[in-house]
Order: C-alpha cells, then structure tokens, then sequence
C-alpha cells in the first residue's frame, strides 16, 4: 500500500446558501447584470461552500495548512508550492438565487510523477454541488504541487517578447487587464488567502513569479463570462480548461472563441502570444 492511498476516497461535506450580497459581489466583480429568471451565472459555484481554516491554521503560502489527521482533507504531500492545474465542468442545472446548496468533494487519485521541472504530485478532486433540486454541477479538479522554487531561479514566466497576439483565427476576441483590484476581489470571493495573488515580494522571492499571478480560475470565469456574453446565461453544458503558463497582474489577457454548433474552443493568452489557458466547451441543445 502507498503512503497516499488511505487519502483516495476521502470526503469532505460542506454547505452554504446562495445570498444576495454574494451575487451582487460577484456581478459586480465582472461588470455584468443579473439574469432576471433567478438563475446565477455558472462559475460562481467556486464561490460556494469554500474552505475556512482559521487564519492561525494557514501555511506559509496562505493556503490551509495540511496535516495527516483524520480531519485532514487534503494529502499532506511533502512540496510546498501549489497550483490549480485544470477543471472539467459539467452544469446540470442552473443554480438558483437564494437557495441552499451542499457540496459533497472526494478525492479521486494522488500520483506522483518526475520530469524537467522537478517532482510533482497531482491530485484530482472530484466536486458535486447540489441546489434544492439536485445535482447542478459536478466538477474533477486538479491540484499540482511542486518542489520550491531555487532563491536565484530565473523569475516565470519570461518577460514579454517582441511578438505580438494575433486574433485572426478566432470568431471572439476580448482583451482585459487583470488588475490589483480584480485580484483581490476574486480572491476575497472565493476566500482565496494564496500569497501569489497579492503579496508581490512573497511571489516574486519565494514562488519566482515575475509578478502576481492571476488566479487560473479567474482566467477561466472570464472565459466562462466571454460565452455567456456570446450565447447567454447558462448556455454551457460542459467546460474543461487547463493552465499552461501564468498570467500575470497588469499586463494584456486576450480572451478568445470559436467553434460550429455546440463545440466551443476558447483559450487565454499574453499580449506576445504566449498561451495562458486552453478550454473547450459544449453548449446546451436548446440553446444550439
């Protein structure tokens, strides 16, 4: 028996309720209105039922610290640094205002691999969130840890090189800048203590960021906001999205889509081109 494999199948139960004031910070956060049937916009469901370590039990990154009890939720693996690798979403119903929702998470597998970039452990959680009438998203989650960076690692990712993004080949192009007030309003939502996000002497001397560092699941809210704007609230059945190189703070995110029919590719990437995020999506038949 693996040291991890008495954490496979492990299961944390929370709940919540979806307020007012929440979805009035969360339209707020991201320049839109509410729907007016009731329904909230899909993604908030990262802003429900979120973890609430007290503030004495978080790590030196910010993040609850992990420990081997019985209490523990996630593996105590022994890497320090941590990411949100991807998620692939599937959205069942639309979650309604006002109501109570339970998110059961279980974790499905602890891997552990080597390769350029030094040891990582990958573990995959699965999320379901249920409304007042089931199931309305089910979410598998990929957490990657990994080694420290070195104090003299070169910072990441690469200053911006001369090139430049070119939206040609996409039908939606939308460029923003992630700015300190974005980033701190999402963390605040999902109440996302991680140091990267807002601490720049701690990203830059301990993770080696060049800069804050977008969270991978605001890149992909404002992927989820771009279709909305194209196709309405809740049109996505499925949203799958994976991080490749980190976005950082003050500095051009271009947003982009296409497809034919119910298969969307949507993706983020600097202003020299380099790839931030890909994702895919499927729309809903009724709105096809």
């Amino acid at each position: 028996m693996r040291i991890w494999d008495r954490w496979i199948g492990r299961e944390e139960i929370r709940k919540d309720r979806i307020d007012h004031a929440l979805v009035a910070r969360w339209l707020a956060t991201f320049d839109c209105v509410a729907s007016g049937d009731g329904t909230v916009p899909q993604g908030l469901h990262w802003c429900l039922c979120v973890p609430d370590a007290a503030t004495t039990q978080l790590g030196p990154d910010g993040h609850p610290a992990r420990d081997d009890s019985p209490q523990g939720f996630l593996p105590p693996v022994p890497l320090p640094r941590r990411m949100w690798a991807s998620s692939k979403v599937d959205f069942f119903a639309p979650l309604q205002l006002g109501e109570a929702v339970t998110r059961t998470s279980r974790i499905q597998s602890i891997t552990e691999k080597s390769g350029g970039s030094g040891q990582l452990f990958f573990v995959d959680v699965t999320h379901e969130t249920f409304g007042e009438s089931g199931i309305a998203v089910r979410e598998i989650q990929s957490i990657v840890y990994r080694e420290a960076a070195a104090p003299d690692a070169t910072l990441s990712p690469p200053k911006n090189g001369v090139g430049s993004f070119d939206a040609v080949a996409w039908r939606i192009h939308r460029m923003l800048i992630p700015t300190e007030p974005l980033l701190f309003r999402f963390s605040a939502l999902t109440f996302n203590s991680h140091r990267i996000h807002y601490d720049l002497p701690y990203a830059q001397g301990e993770e080696r960021y060049r800069g804050l560092v977008v969270h991978g699941p605001l890149t992909a809210t404002l992927l989820l906001d771009l279709a909305r704007r194209e196709y309405g609230d809740n049109a996505l059945a499925h949203f799958s999205y994976r991080g490749l190189s980190p976005a950082i703070c003050g500095e051009a995110l271009h947003l982009v889509m296409r497809g034919k029919g119910n298969d969307i590719e949507m993706a983020a990437f600097a202003d020299d081109g380099r790839q931030v995020t890909a994702a895919t999506a499927q729309r809903k038949q009724q709105y096809a």
